[in-house]
This record gives structure tokens, C-alpha cells and sequence, in this order.
């Protein structure tokens, strides 16, 4: 406490010679931990510019490598180090990107040892106190926060941009009607992208998105849409119609309006539980290189249309181990029951029997700031709709966990999974579709984050290199002679009960199917038909566990299978 106030002294001290404001003086106050002695003046990356000299022991050369300001060395650099074999150069190996920087951006910003999150500069915690979702949104995209006019000129042409065109609406209901929600907004984005044809490089040229107002377009059309095809998402499991977007709403106002107005115009929802909903999107906005947004960047390197990119980073987002963290914390919770349980429950992660979920975090070793302002909405969602039992276990489990040396000399502090999906199921939602609601506000960082790179002038097309440990040259044998694949090969297929009932049917060619039969001589002697392998249940859902298989109607398989 006594270095955050003498952190917060020197602070004042150089703000009042660069001319900061009462509200930037005041922010440094009330978040010491967001703000830090580094508000104004931020220490050299990585130590700054200089080289880093580099003995090969191999060969005894040396080589210097710059390191530029930002504290880099170009990977490239290292490609200068050969040491004789195939006369290749190094490569730097690093699966997972855990030490891998591929673009250079100003969107936002994570100090994951001090527990800092910051928007364009704006710490989260006072963006979440006093911002809207559609306003720090703005800042993601343009740089900056906006001015009266252009937040209220950039909230109406969002909400002006939230219908879905017919066609689209008819292909998410062609879908099944217990498809995951993250299916159908995946859906839903690759159907825009194919109305929109006067934006797709693909068709206009690559030079399409050098206008302004081409940008502009496509990024209040995502934004304003997203909510409208999660609408549609939710009631696609429901069986009813949402209502039709509402233009002169609030962003989340509207959405909960399109899941709950059903056919009376004159609802409203709660303004509270849309505010709280509001904040919810504001933390989830962005959350710099991570799985889903490098996807976003990795597919708009190749020049591909904004929503195929989009629809990719959603793709990466659909992921159990990125997007559905949270759904797990709350099995988790519900595994634990009571608060008279927890001890016992710590005890078997540290033997390595329970995995606890919403603790740590691949970049926080710290405090998750999202994760305290999350705490605060459950509570205020609480207060309106009725307190969740589990949230009491929660704070039970965060108190004992962050007061256990095992846990804290592991750096294990909550992250924004941890309370989350409380807050998510309090207002109603099913745990599939809380990753849908992840996906909503990310497009916003998904999306900053493609407008960067069409300008940035070290942009290149996306092509990593491997380490290959493969085969190094065979000679091709002839069939006749060549031995059976011995390392892998494809197992037997399962063959879906529609399509033994067609193959058991006549064919028009004359030819009629001959299944095999244990026990006798083949045709339609004795013995009994048998399959490659009997049924087995696959864990599909209800619609499938016939063995019915999409498309099985059109698949030709009969060609494959009817003898010659």
C-alpha cells in the first residue's frame, strides 16, 4: 500500500508538469493498481534499443542482432546463424505463440504481472465505471474515446445497421433446431458475407478496403448485427420468433428486447440487468493477441472479405478450451454444493484429483481486472433477479484459494471466467450459449484489430514456418507389391442405418447389393448379414441417434458400396 501512494505521489508530481487533467489526477487515485507510476510515462519496453550478441558454439561465430526500441529482435535476424547441414538458417520454435509477437498494435494493452488491462490507454476498471459498450467500442476502432456528437451520430448507425436481411434470417431457420448457437452465429456471418458482395475483394479487388467508408460500412453492419443473430441463435433452440431489433434502444437494451418482447411491442427490459449486460460486453471487447483475435488477423492477412475473417475468429472463439471456461466454473460450483465442502475440494486439486477452473490465466499473474468489476454486476444482477446460491461458493472458494500459500505462490488469482457464467446464468441464459455472448462484443476487438492491419506497413500474408520430422525421400512402389500402411491408416467408417436400408433395396441398373453373411457361401444363402463393425452409440444427440446422418439421402455412398 505504502509503494501504490508513493507511485500515486510521483504520478502527480510529473502530471502536473505535463498538464493532466482533474479526471486523469483523479484515476490515478482511485486505481492505483490500473494506473501504476507508469501512467504517463511508460518504462522501455523490454529494456529498449540496443543488440544482443550472439556466440554460435557450434561454429565460434558471432553475430549481432538488433533489438529495436520497442524491445524486439526480428525473427528474421536469426535466419543469419548457419552452421553448415542444409545451409538454412535458425529457426525460432514456439508452439502456442507464448513468446511470439506477429504484428505491432495500439488497441490494447495487458501487463499480466501487475493485473493491468487498458483500452487504447483507457484502464479497464474506469472504462467499466463510466463508459457504454458501443462508446469504448468506438475507441477500439477509430483510437479514441468520441466526442458528443460522433458517439451519438456512431450509436445511432450501429442500431440503423441491426436487421438482418430476409434470406438470412431463412437460412439460420433451415438450420436444426437444437444446433449450437455458436453454429448458427457462425452460420449467420458467412450468409452476410455473401450479401454484401460490393465489399469482398474477392470480386472488387484487394484495394476495396482502402476507402474509408468501405471500413465503415462493413464494421457498424458486424456491430450492429451481432446481437440480431444472437437473437435469432437463442430462439432457435426456443421455437419462437425474436422480436424485430428496435433502432432507438441502448445495445443491450435492444438485445434483451429481441429475446424477450415476443409479440408485445410495448416491452421494455430492466434497465439495470441492461446496463449490467452492458458492462458484461464492455469487459469481453478485447483482449489483445489471443486465440480468436490472431485468427481474425492471421485470415485478414490473405486479404479475404471482413466477415470471413470474422466468422474465423468466431470459429476459434467456438472452442472449448477459449470460449467455454466459464460453463465449466459453473459445473465446477455445482460439483462443490455448499461452502462446508471447499476445503476438501482444494485439497484434491492440490493432489492433483479436481482441476480447478476460473483460476490463473495464460497472461494474468495477477489479479484478472475484469474479474473484481464482474464480481460487482453479479451482485447488482442478484439484487433484481434473486441470489444464486453458487455465488456464495464462490466467494468462499476465491477467499480460501487466494489465502492458501499453494495457491498463491502459484499465482492462481480468478480470471473473468470465474464469476462470469454466475452472472450469465442469473439472467437467464443456458450454459451453450455463453460463449455467444462472449462472441458478441469481441467482434468489436476482432474487429479494430482487422482495420489495423490493413494499414500496417509490415503486413505480409501469414506464413509460418515448421520444423519437419517427417520421411526424407522415398521411391513411389507399385501397388501390386506395396505392403499395408503400417504407421496409421483410416479405420473402418460406420455405416448409418438409412444407408443400409437403401443398399438393402433393388437397383434400377439390375444390380442388387449383396451384404456379407457369416456362415455361408454368399448371395442370399445361410447365414447372417454382417457389417465391417456393429452399431455403437457415438454420443450423438437426440436427432441422430437413429444412425441417420445428414446428407446420407444425396451421398451417392450407394456407388461406393453396390457391387461392380
Amino acid at each position: 500500500m505504502a509503494h501504490q501512494t508513493r507511485a500515486c505521489e510521483r504520478v502527480r508530481h510529473l502530471t502536473r508538469h505535463l498538464g493532466a487533467t482533474d479526471d486523469e489526477r483523479d484515476v490515478i487515485e482511485r486505481n492505483p493498481t490500473a494506473a501504476g507510476a507508469d501512467q504517463k510515462i511508460r518504462l522501455a519496453p523490454g529494456g529498449g534499443v540496443g543488440s544482443l550478441t550472439v556466440t554460435d558454439n557450434r561454429t565460434g561465430k558471432r553475430y549481432e542482432l538488433p533489438v529495436t526500441e520497442d524491445g524486439f529482435v526480428s525473427a528474421t535476424a536469426f535466419k543469419a546463424i548457419k552452421a553448415g547441414g542444409d545451409g538454412n538458417g535458425l529457426k525460432l520454435y514456439d508452439p502456442g505463440y507464448m513468446n511470439t509477437a506477429p504484428c505491432k498494435s495500439k488497441i490494447s494493452y495487458i501487463d499480466g504481472d501487475k493485473g493491468i488491462l487498458r483500452y487504447r490507454g483507457y484502464p479497464i476498471e474506469e472504462l467499466a465505471e463510466r463508459s457504454t459498450y458501443l462508446e469504448s467500442a468506438f475507441a477500439l476502432v477509430y483510437g479514441d474515446l468520441p466526442d458528443a456528437r460522433q458517439l451519438r451520430e456512431w450509436e445511432e448507425t450501429v442500431m440503423r445497421h441491426s436487421a438482418l436481411p430476409v434470406p438470412v434470417i431463412a437460412a439460420i431457420e433451415a438450420l436444426p433446431h437444437d444446433a449450437h448457437p455458436m453454429g448458427v452465429i457462425l452460420a449467420g456471418l458467412n450468409a452476410l458475407s455473401t450479401f454484401h458482395p460490393e465489399q469482398n475483394p474477392a470480386l472488387q479487388g484487394g484495394s476495396i478496403y482502402a476507402s474509408h467508408d468501405v471500413q465503415d460500412k462493413q464494421i457498424v453492419r458486424i456491430i450492429g448485427k451481432m446481437t440480431t443473430l444472437a437473437a435469432h441463435a437463442y430462439h432457435r433452440n426456443t421455437g419462437r420468433t425474436p422480436a424485430h431489433p428496435v433502432q432507438t434502444m441502448g445495445y443491450a437494451e435492444n438485445f434483451l428486447y429481441m429475446l424477450d418482447a415476443g409479440l408485445d411491442p410495448n416491452h421494455r427490459p430492466n434497465p439495470r440487468l441492461a446496463k449490467a449486460l452492458d458492462v458484461m460486453f464492455l469487459l469481453h471487447a478485447e483482449h489483445e493477441m489471443n486465440c480468436s483475435t490472431a485468427a481474425a488477423r492471421h485470415l485478414a492477412s490473405s486479404g479475404v472479405d471482413v466477415y470471413s475473417a470474422v466468422a474465423g475468429a468466431v470459429g476459434a472463439l467456438y472452442g472449448p478450451l477459449h470460449g467455454g471456461a466459464n460453463e465449466a466454473v459453473l459445473k465446477m460450483l455445482a460439483r462443490i454444493g455448499n461452502k462446508e465442502a471447499i476445503p476438501a475440494f482444494l485439497q484434491r486439486v492440490k493432489d492433483r484429483k479436481e482441476k480447478m477452473f476460473g483460476f490463473g490465466h495464460r497472461v494474468y499473474k495477477n489479479f484478472d481486472p475484469r474479474a473484481n468489476v464482474i464480481r460487482e454486476v453479479a451482485e447488482e444482477v442478484f439484487r433484481l433477479v434473486g441470489r444464486d446460491p453458487l455465488i456464495d461458493v464462490a466467494v468462499e472458494l476465491e477467499k480460501a484459494a487466494r489465502n492458501d500459500e499453494y495457491f498463491v505462490k502459484r499465482k492462481l488469482y480468478p480470471n473473468v471466467d470465474f464469476y462470469s457464467g454466475l452472472v450469465y446464468r442469473a439472467l437467464g441464459f443456458p450454459p451453450e450459449f455463453f460463449t455467444v455472448l462472449f462472441a458478441v462484443p469481441r467482434a468489436a476487438g476482432y474487429l479494430a484489430h482487422w482495420r489495423e492491419s490493413l494499414t500496417d506497413p509490415d503486413a505480409k500474408i501469414a506464413r509460418p514456418q515448421q520444423v519437419y520430422q517427417g520421411e526424407w525421400l522415398r521411391v513411389y512402389p507399385s501397388i501390386a507389391t506395396r505392403p499395408p500402411a503400417s504407421s496409421d491408416s483410416m479405420w473402418h467408417v460406420q455405416v448409418s442405418n438409412a444407408s443400409r436400408r437403401r443398399l438393402a433395396g433393388g437397383s434400377s441398373s439390375g444390380k442388387e447389393f449383396q451384404p456379407k453373411r457369416s456362415g455361408g457361401s454368399g448371395g442370399r444363402g445361410g447365414g447372417a448379414v454382417s457389417f465391417a463393425h456393429p452399431p455403437r452409440d457415438v454420443g450423438l444427440g437426440p436427432a441422430f441417434s437413429s444412425g441417420v446422418v445428414a446428407g446420407d439421402a444425396t451421398s451417392g455412398v450407394d456407388k461406393l458400396f453396390h457391387a461392380r
